[in-house]
Formats: structure tokens, C-alpha cells, sequence
């Protein structure tokens, strides 16, 4: 195997985690980002479970790809898939992106498992903000996670509305709470 790309659609974009050499802004067809997983470990817990992103099947997606080289293959593949893989509730696979310059590369991308009990399906915007509100796990509170996604999705240039609908709905509240004025 040679250098290959991994697609980042969420926190992978700003917490890769991994070793790479280049990073391109790309777009996967066929699937879109949505809080469409039910988190027990990383924003959540089984008794209170939090919303992560998840790839699910319709639209496409903006993201970012990265590139890895050959020789961290295995390194990087194992730390991949103790984080996305925890539950299953993730699948993975090799899917073609296009990236800024019009070239279209296979990455191991990780999509939602619709089958998985973790799936949580279509969410509207008021009830996302209202499970992410006060969910937490091993990784921290669900509201940082959705913030810090929105605010380095818009660094990038890339919107999403309805992520970011439902993070003005935890922003002000939660915000204040974690940072109150002096």
C-alpha cells in the first residue's frame, strides 16, 4: 500500500490525531454530515447518551482530506479504528473524494452503520440541541464538540446550516455557563 487519504468530516478535521504530509479541502458524494449517532463513549454515556456526527446516506459532504504516508499505514489505521470503531456503530470505507484541484482520490472514510441501535435517524435542530445540552463522556461535554466542529467548519469556509442551528441553540446558554462574564 502506498500513501493513501483519510476523510474528515467532524472532529477528525479539528482533532486529526494523526500523523500526515498534506491536507486538501475535499467533498464526498453521496453521503452528508449529520448528528445522526447516539454517543455512549466519547459525548455521552449509555444512561445519557450524547449526538455525534456521523456520514449518512444522501447529499454530499465538504471536508477535509488527509494524506498518509505508506510508511505510518499500520500506525495510522490501528489509532483510526480504536476511535472511530468503539461501538461498530461506524463502518469503514474506501470511497472516492474529490479534492480542490479536481482530483479524485480513494479515502477511508467512516459512515454511519444504519442499523447499528446507536443510529439515531433524522433529528430536528430543537431536539439535537436539547440531547447535546449537558451530555458528556471520555472526550468531554457534547457542547463543546458540536461548537468546536461549527467554528472550525466556518474557519474553513464551509457551512452547515443545520449543524449550526442547533449550535446556536446550546451556544448561549452553555457558553455563559462554562464562561461567565468577570
Amino acid at each position: 500500500m502506498g500513501d493513501f487519504w483519510v476523510f474528515g468530516y467532524g472532529s477528525l478535521i479539528w482533532r486529526p490525531g494523526f500523523a500526515h504530509t498534506e491536507t486538501r479541502r475535499a467533498r464526498l458524494n453521496g453521503y452528508r454530515r449529520a448528528l445522526c449517532v447516539r454517543s455512549h463513549v466519547h459525548r455521552g454515556t449509555p444512561e445519557r447518551p450524547g449526538l455525534v456526527l456521523g456520514l449518512d446516506r444522501g447529499g454530499s459532504c465538504i471536508g477535509l482530506a488527509f494524506r498518509v504516508p505508506a510508511d505510518l499505514a499500520d500506525e495510522v489505521m490501528t489509532y483510526l479504528r480504536e476511535r472511530e470503531l468503539v461501538t461498530d456503530v461506524y463502518l469503514e470505507r474506501r470511497l472516492p473524494v474529490r479534492l480542490d484541484d479536481g482530483a479524485i482520490v480513494e479515502a477511508v472514510t467512516y459512515v454511519v452503520d444504519r442499523h447499528h441501535i446507536q443510529y439515531a435517524g433524522r433529528i430536528d435542530v430543537e431536539d439535537a440541541a436539547h440531547i447535546v445540552s449537558g451530555s458528556a463522556g471520555r472526550s468531554g461535554a457534547n457542547e463543546d464538540y458540536v461548537i468546536n466542529t461549527v467554528a472550525h467548519l466556518r474557519a474553513l469556509g464551509i457551512r452547515d446550516h443545520w449543524l449550526e442551528g442547533v449550535a446556536a441553540r446550546i451556544t448561549p446558554v452553555e457558553a455563559a455557563v462554562r464562561h461567565p462574564a468577570p
